[in-house]
């Protein structure tokens, strides 16, 4: 099932009130979370757009009906460039983040970690999570990732909080299901996605057993609350339904007070070993999105600071060639790395084909070092009139329109209204709220660049690189780079099938194509 952008506000606005703006409860329809909701919007009508349909859809594999591939688990290196692709190009029509990533991110993570405790430890989580998929896929379910605890003192780990409720946790096991409390923070989406798809957001140890818990629930569960701030490109005015004005995001504090969640929707439950598996999974996962949609940022800025010349009448000096330039580089190098990490990425015993770990983290934190940059390389080609530009009830008004008519135009070759288009998108992606969600977000969303350090640390290899170093001083006679010698993409030739018919060690098996 393909739901209409209809269905989607139809089921969103029926929902239990449970969100909170500036200290009122407020319903889905608040005008408020409107440039959220029209992002997904976005989502769903692309995937009924002919054009569109095949990058945006799949079939399902449980009755080979067509889904989203907002839903759909990669199955190979092809499908992990498709979502990649999807989501660049959806992200940069509606200014830079499309939101629905989040969702699938979870339930990959998902089916590969249940299907590990299942095989390690005799649980029954990946049979349950499959049923679940199956009810996602079929409704064409919007769900959002909560992930990130408040987790109170960072000195302290779950079970030593003064506060349990620093991390979502287990309060009791019931006949019906678990009961949880706790407190996630910063969850884009959450007050118009359908689910909330709940993850631990570390490593966890036997003393945090308690805190080991994934799970899936409607965000208007009974029990949930969520604490909302919005943010527009346009301060909230939707009314100009052509421009980037009309799309933002909301992030949520979400409150956890003794949900009970039934076992139907319980896919971890004290297995403490697997919680870094599980925050790593989504974490990598999530990290290949980036690689998706900080490309479109950067391509939105580039274009953006393309206009802007065109408006300073400057675009063939060569300043401006020069930055330009260097956002093609940021882009493109970002979304190679997303392409390597299909290359060379892993087939996982859940039949989830995962990006490699080096190459995600690679593109995000490159992505993630140098956003501010990009937004002061637009600055830098537009100028100041970003925070000062007027009103626009200024440039309509008798007393000031005919002044502001010439103070806009730069170029000659432009009218003052295309000049005054150009300008307020400016304004919108240079110093508005969405600004700074963009350049935090750019940091941290997805793991801020300190944790790919970290996960590069683990994956890199840099004593290889060391003992090159030895040989090229001279300290050692041979240097040992089989390893590269004989890496390959992990389906040999093709991006479909795995082709290679062998392996140095024997391990390879070949996975199944997709159908």
């Amino acid at each position: 099932m393909i739901r209409t952008r209809e269905d989607y506000h139809e089921a969103l606005f029926s929902m239990r009130g449970n969100v909170y703006i500036g200290g009122e409860k407020v319903g889905r329809d608040d005008p408020r979370l409107r440039p959220g909701i029209n992002v997904i919007d976005v989502s769903y009508e692309l995937a009924r757009k002919p054009l569109w349909r095949d990058l945006s859809t799949q079939r399902s594999p449980f009755d080979g009906k067509e889904i989203s591939r907002w839903s759909y688990l990669p199955r190979n290196p092809y499908d992990l460039m498709q979502k990649q692709k999807l989501i660049r190009l959806a992200a940069r029509r509606v200014g830079g983040c499309i939101q629905r990533c989040m969702g699938l991110d979870a339930l990959i993570a998902l089916a590969i970690c249940t299907k590990e405790m299942d095989l390690t430890m005799g649980s029954r989580y990946h049979e349950r999570f499959l049923r679940y998929l199956s009810y996602y896929q079929s409704r064409d379910i919007d769900g959002c990732c909560a992930q990130t605890d408040s987790k109170g003192d960072r000195m302290k780990r779950p079970s030593e909080q003064p506060n349990p409720d620093s991390y979502v946790h287990l309060v009791e096991q019931t006949k019906e299901g678990i009961v949880v409390s706790g407190m996630k923070m910063s969850i884009t989406q959450a007050a118009y996605a359908d689910e909330l798809i709940v993850l631990p957001t570390r490593a966890l140890r036997e003393d945090d057993r308690d805190f080991a818990v994934a799970f899936a629930v409607p965000t208007d569960t009974e029990g949930i609350r969520l604490i909302t701030r919005p943010f527009a490109f346009g301060g909230g005015d939707c009314r100009n339904t052509d421009s980037l004005s009309r799309f933002g995001v909301a992030d949520s504090v979400v409150i956890f007070d003794n949900v009970l969640v039934p076992w139907d929707r319980v896919f971890m439950c004290g297995e403490w070993e697997f919680g870094r598996r599980l925050a790593l999974l989504f974490a990598a996962s999530h990290r290949h999105s980036y690689c998706g949609c900080k490309p479109a940022v950067s391509d939105i800025l580039c274009g953006a600071a393309g206009l802007a010349a065109e408006a300073n009448n400057i675009e063939g000096e060569e300043h401006v060639r020069h930055r330009l330039s260097e956002f093609a580089g940021i882009a493109e190098l970002a979304y190679s790395a997303g392409i390597a990490s299909a290359l060379f990425g892993e087939a996982t015993s859940a039949g989830v084909f995962f990006p490699s770990m080096k190459y995600v983290n690679v593109g995000r934190r490159l992505a993630g070092s140098i956003i501010y940059q990009e937004f002061n390389m637009l600055t830098e080609i537009a100028g100041g009139i970003a925070a000062t530009l007027p009103f626009s009830e200024d440039f309509t008004a008798e007393d000031t329109r005919a002044d502001l008519e010439k103070f806009i135009v730069r170029n000659g070759e432009l009218t003052a209204d295309t000049s005054l288009k150009i300008w307020r998108l400016i304004e919108y992606i240079g110093a508005s709220p969405m600004t700074a969600w963009h350049e935090i977000a750019g940091v941290h969303g997805g793991g801020s660049p300190i944790m790919e350090t970290i996960t590069l640390s683990r994956e890199y290899d840099y004593d290889s690189r060391k003992r090159l170093a030895r040989y090229l001083a001279g300290i050692d006679e041979e240097y040992d780079d089989s390893d590269d010698l004989w890496s390959e993409p992990t389906f040999g030739h093709s991006l479909i099938e795995d082709t290679r018919c062998g392996s140095v060690n024997g391990s390879r098996t070949r996975v199944a194509a997709r159908s």
